[in-house]
């Protein structure tokens, strides 16, 4: 009778954790899958009794938690937690969650360990737009405030060197103030570049694999040879209306910065895919649009560090020796005027820059709002 009253306790335990929205794992000592709810069945994309058995770690192409981490706090009888996991799964799907561990008791005494999950990313991707925008604003005001501040003493050295050029007899020490000269004019066109442009430019109708194609000819003049360069083109692309030279130098930034990153890798060898897709019913800064281009550039590089991932759109940021940390700057300031947006995923061996561009007259008024 107290056999059958535990079982049915137990039964009636596990009605209630299939009903739970959160996703709930149970792993025996070896990190084998002992229970999974219809929650979890839906997150890992199984069945329970495809997931039956398996060890954790067999379900994921990439994992950012360490599996000996939980390994260890099964044997030390720990709970750990992490609000930002990312796995992805065989199908290439990538997931983002938070994760709770908890030891616990098998039915036979055991130990185990109580997996909760919780997918964020739709969160993450709210909480990443508001950050850009964030980001966008305070670096547009940060740059022309130092344009300001850089600009009015430029011009009075550059004025300064052209008048005592006039008045100099000897041609060597001329070279003196022409070299003041160009290294202003130099200073001032990195300002403007800083800046952007003033106006948002004339949109005409443009087929976005041609404007590829172009910036894909001049990234192939330059890249090494063991670059290999794949193109993943949705050949049902209608026409998309953008100001076109804006759009091409957004490509093209972002391909360098790639093809830069592979660069970094022994040998040089690596692959850089570009694919476009159409995105429908997409929401962008809160505004639903009917359609959006998807233009992808994808990497097979080591990887953007972690502590630039979050600063990587602002001005003098970058991670390349070298670099000017203009390029993705530039990039996300002109889309965001074609009330688009730039995704970043980037794990080692896959980096992933989405461009987001409405198909919608509404782009333009949203513009236009903006550039007052």
């Amino acid at each position: 009778m107290l056999q059958q009253h535990h079982q049915d306790a137990l039964i009636q335990r596990q009605d209630i954790i299939e009903q739970l929205v959160t996703a709930v794992l149970i792993l025996d000592n070896r990190g084998h899958i002992q229970f999974a709810n219809a929650a979890a069945e839906s997150l890992l994309a199984g069945s329970s009794r495809r997931l039956y058995g398996a060890p954790l770690e067999s379900l994921f192409r990439y994992s950012s938690i360490d599996f000996q981490l939980l390994y260890e706090a099964l044997a030390n009888q720990q709970t750990v937690s992490d609000s930002d996991v990312v796995w992805v799964l065989h199908d290439a799907r990538q997931i983002t969650v938070e994760l709770v561990v908890s030891p616990c008791t098998l039915g036979t005494d055991k130990p185990g360990q109580l997996m909760e999950l919780r997918q964020v990313d739709l969160i993450r991707r709210l909480s990443q737009e508001q950050t850009q925008q964030h980001q966008l604003a305070a670096a547009q005001q940060l740059v022309r405030g130092l344009a300001h501040e850089i600009k009015n003493p430029l011009g009075g050295i550059r004025g300064a060197a052209q008048l005592l050029d006039a008045k100099l007899s000897s041609a060597d020490l001329g070279e003196y103030t022409q070299l003041i000269i160009r290294q202003s004019d130099r200073l001032r066109e990195l300002v403007d570049r800083l800046l952007g442009p003033n106006k948002p430019g004339q949109r005409v109708a443009v087929n976005v694999h041609e404007l590829i194609e172009r910036c894909l000819q001049v990234i192939a003049l330059d890249k090494p040879a063991q670059l290999q360069l794949h193109k993943d083109y949705d050949p049902s692309l209608p026409a998309i209306e953008v100001v076109e030279h804006q759009i091409e130098q957004v490509v093209l930034n972002v391909l360098k910065n790639a093809a830069e990153a592979l660069d970094q890798t022994p040998e040089a060898a690596g692959k850089i895919i570009v694919k476009t897709r159409v995105a429908h019913q997409e929401t962008i800064y809160g505004k639903r649009y009917r359609q959006c281009l998807l233009l992808s550039v994808i990497d097979d590089g080591p990887g953007i560090p972690g502590e630039l991932k979050d600063t990587l759109f602002y001005p003098l940021v970058s991670g390349r020796e070298g670099g000017s940390g203009l390029g993705l700057s530039i990039a996300q300031s002109l889309i965001h005027q074609h009330a688009g947006k730039i995704e970043l995923v980037s794990r080692p061996g896959h980096t992933e820059f989405t461009l987001f561009i409405p198909y919608s007259n509404e782009a333009e008024a949203w513009e236009a709002r903006h550039a007052k």
